[in-house]
């Protein structure tokens, strides 16, 4: 007696709405089915049967999933999560019953079946069981950039697809530092994603698409949308930036952000830098500096020398009076030993008052190597510049020796130069006076990059010459501890508590 053959699992996309959209292998795996499955509320009308309906005989069997909540409470002992695992798991128990009756089984989708569809919950219970095929089709997504006539990305431009239902402040963070976006599952959390929007300031750019290629299909401004008439069934999109309109803009239209981008290329960078070197008219900086941003179509990039930061200043603030939005960019947190200082004094002059200024912070050279080497900045600490290019040493001399017997750790910035190289030296004679030869020291250079280096030493052994412009000084206090663990990672701490007198 032969052993019977199981039937076959096919999921079918069937497009964003418009039956027209249904890709030809939907029409043909429809045809050729025993079972048509589908998804519907508890009202019983389900969206999916209706794009294929044409496409449907009298001789299928047909089994509707009908969902046992959507958007309601209920008094599962589970939530609506147990709610809704427990009506997947029966729903693939039904199916499975054809399925090994030998029949073939055709699982209806809206767009796309592993795109947010339910098909997957169905697909990851019994694909493994049975022969499965999986039937793309086209995404919401493609059809509401379609239908809007505007090309969603292009060139290196990053496109994210988020859910409506991420919280308020995470949508903030992901709109700031993208290019361009599409939100879904909008409905009840259309006022918060109306807000993430405004708050990452991408409001202006946000268009609208509701049921895209279906009856009812509703195009428009994101901002000019009435929060009471927004559907499940729609999406927010932020379309490429590349060859749109940039706004016009008046003199008094203008700002400069000054950015920190950390100590090194893109992953330091914080969404809302991200985003705010994105959304710039001029970038201005050092030349080293602007290397780290991605070069975007459209944006006039204004590099210069390291020592002419006043002058950087004060270009940077003269294009954002004529209306230009700028952004100074800055390594580091701008607001340590770099730009911040520098376009705030200008700013302070009388001629620059109406000019707007904000200063986004960056992950510091200090947090990165102190990272890098454990947790060193565990307790109090002092940042002190040996750089004596814009004070005298004996002002430096002072502060390290104030902060020496206070006992605190030090970040040292700055260090040494081509044309400074007696600091280093200097700074350490001074230390020992007041610290254990054995107190630890990080060296972090060229943290977050390619050729970075971290490694400890003891004060004693500390030597000027393998230390740089590039290189950051950490120094430990008479309470930080350094030591290998098991697996031979060096790590530097310095305790939370400090002992009693």
């Amino acid at each position: 007696m032969s052993e019977q053959k199981t039937g076959r699992l096919y999921g079918v996309g069937l497009g964003p709405g418009d039956p027209a959209l249904m890709t030809l292998r939907a029409v043909e795996i429809i045809a050729e089915a025993d079972v048509v499955a589908y998804h519907s509320a508890r009202h019983g009308r389900s969206i999916a049967r209706s794009i294929a309906a044409k496409h449907l005989r009298t001789d299928h069997i047909e089994e509707a999933l009908v969902y046992p909540v959507t958007t309601e409470t209920t008094d599962h002992p589970g939530g609506y999560r147990g709610a809704m695992e427990e009506f997947y798991t029966e729903a693939a128990a039904r199916l499975a019953v054809h399925l090994d009756a030998g029949r073939t089984v055709a699982v209806l989708a809206e767009g796309d079946p592993l795109f947010y569809g339910s098909y997957m919950h169905m697909h990851k219970r019994l694909a493994d069981r049975y022969p499965t095929e999986v039937i793309p089709g086209v995404t919401s997504v493609s059809a509401a950039a379609a239908r809007l006539g505007t090309p969603l990305a292009e060139g290196e431009e990053v496109l994210t697809i988020l859910p409506g239902t991420l919280p308020e402040e995470e949508l903030t963070a992901r709109l700031s530092s993208t290019d361009a976006a599409v939100v879904m599952k909008l409905g009840r959390t259309f006022p918060a994603v109306r807000r993430a929007f405004e708050a990452s300031g991408r409001l202006p750019e946000a268009r609208y698409v509701e049921r895209a290629t279906m009856a009812g299909e509703r195009l428009g401004n994101l901002a000019g949308t009435d929060a009471e008439s927004v559907p499940y069934f729609a999406v927010a999109v932020l379309p490429s930036r590349i060859g749109a309109p940039r706004p016009g803009r008046a003199p008094g239209d203008g700002e400069v952000v000054v950015a920190g981008t950390g100590p090194a290329g893109p992953l330091w960078l914080t969404p809302e830098t991200r985003g705010a070197l994105a959304a710039a008219d001029d970038l201005v900086g050092y030349t080293t500096y602007l290397e780290r941003v991605p070069v975007r179509p459209g944006q006039v990039r204004h590099g210069s020398d390291n020592k002419v930061e006043s002058e950087r200043a004060e270009f940077a603030l003269d294009l954002a009076r004529r209306g230009r939005r700028v952004a100074v960019v800055s390594g580091g947190d701008p607001g340590v030993f770099a730009m911040a200082t520098a376009v705030l004094e200008v700013a302070a002059q009388k001629e620059y008052a109406d000019v707007p200024v904000r200063v986004l912070p960056g992950v510091t050279a200090a947090n990165a190597a102190a990272a890098r080497a454990g947790a060193p900045l565990g307790h109090d600490y002092a940042t002190i510049s040996l750089s004596d290019r814009l004070k005298p040493w004996e002002v430096i001399a002072e502060r390290l020796r104030a902060a020496a017997s206070a006992d605190l750790v030090l970040a040292l910035y700055n260090p040494g130069s081509r044309s400074r190289t007696r600091q280093v030296g200097k700074a350490r004679d001074l230390l020992l006076e007041h610290r254990s030869p054995d107190i630890p020291v990080v060296l972090g250079r060229d943290v977050g990059r390619p050729a970075e280096s971290v490694r400890t030493v003891s004060l004693a052994d500390l030597d000027p010459a393998e230390v740089d412009m590039r290189t950051i000084l950490i120094v430990g206090s008479s309470q930080t501890r350094w030591g290998r663990r098991g697996d031979g990672q060096q790590i530097v701490w310095t305790p939370r508590r400090y002992p009693e007198a």
